[in-house]
């Protein structure tokens, strides 16, 4: 497969332009009709070696980027610190040299608060193959990839004029990172969408990401505004997108974090929430849902919910990502 975009990194979607991402969407597309009609694409990847390295654990993104290897034809190798010398101090240099020389690809989760993409920032530094983010502390770009296939399908291509409304909620199990709804923020007012980002005043996002939206947004020629009511957020939604995270603009405590997250209760995405919303709105959770805190079963397993539409998403929109970073022409 020849590809324009052979070798390029995909770190955030911020860095890639509005076409080249939708390359990426065309041929998820094909891909996905391929795999729902049982023809085989081995020969896109064939032979050839991802490396996966996982600082956090995963359900969805390990086991799609694995089965999307494995159906492109090559392999994904599933590591962590413990198995390699990262647990007793490796640097990033050093693993992405050795992994490059090895492989055709390098993907890296690490959540760690003002550690993860400076991480995967440094290993793309000195590695001599593309270096996917599997989710960091600022980014989760191949999420986003997979939830803007699921609106597609549902609305459209031309997606101009819709709202999508990205809601924090109420999850006190864990203080969960802000790469979702930052790179929603992101991406979705570049491809026209009206964008509201609703949160209680300790969960801010981080300045430098609601500036960038902010900035894409009025390049674009959309609507993005941040309010602190989720009632007010909802009201003609076309799509929500209500998802925890944590205060970790104001505080990295993590007692301190689970306290604030304990005060705003009525942050839930229930049926009266919803009621809100166009009757035609879909709402959409990466997974996994805290259920009874973000979201109701009513709602979650409700005809409005397309979360696992947006699951399986993930398989297609990383496969074609892979095609075109790792295939192409020798």
């Amino acid at each position: 497969m020849h590809s324009l975009l052979r070798g390029k990194h995909f770190i955030t979607t911020q860095e890639w332009t509005v076409e080249e991402l939708e390359m990426v969407f065309s041929l998820a597309e094909r891909l996905k009709q391929e795999f729902a009609t049982g023809q085989l694409h081995d020969h896109i990847l064939r032979a050839k070696t991802l490396f996966m390295i996982f600082f956090d654990n995963s359900t969805r993104t390990r086991n799609s980027f694995e089965a999307g290897m494995t159906q492109l034809g090559g392999h994904a190798h599933d590591l962590s610190p413990d198995k390699l010398q990262i647990s007793h101090g490796e640097n990033a240099k050093d693993t992405a040299m050795v992994l490059s020389r090895f492989g055709h690809g390098i993907a890296i989760r690490h959540c760690s608060y003002g550690e993860g993409n400076k991480y995967i920032r440094e290993v793309a530094k000195y590695s001599s193959v593309p270096v996917i983010n599997m989710q960091c502390d600022m980014y989760h770009p191949c999420q986003i990839l997979a939830d803007y296939l699921t609106i597609r399908e549902r609305f459209g291509r031309n997606t101009r004029g819709l709202k999508l409304v990205v809601s924090w909620t109420s999850a006190p199990k864990y203080v969960r990172p802000l790469s979702v709804p930052q790179s929603l923020i992101l991406m979705m007012p570049r491809f026209g969408l009206d964008v509201t980002l609703a949160h209680p005043p300790e969960f801010e996002l981080m300045p430098e990401i609601v500036a960038q939206a902010k900035k894409n947004a009025e390049e674009a020629g959309v609507k993005f505004e941040i309010v602190d009511d989720m009632e007010y957020a909802f009201k003609d939604a076309d799509i929500v997108i209500p998802k925890s995270w944590g205060p970790l603009v104001h505080t990295q405590d993590k007692e301190e974090g689970v306290k604030l997250i304990k005060k705003y209760p009525k942050w839930i995405c229930d049926s009266r929430m919803m009621s809100l919303a166009k009757k035609h709105a879909i709402y959409m959770h990466p997974l996994p849902a805290d259920r009874g805190f973000e979201v109701t079963d009513e709602v979650i397993d409700g005809p409005q919910s397309v979360v696992y539409d947006e699951a399986e998403n993930r398989l297609h929109v990383q496969k074609a990502l892979m095609a075109l970073v790792m295939g192409g022409r020798p």
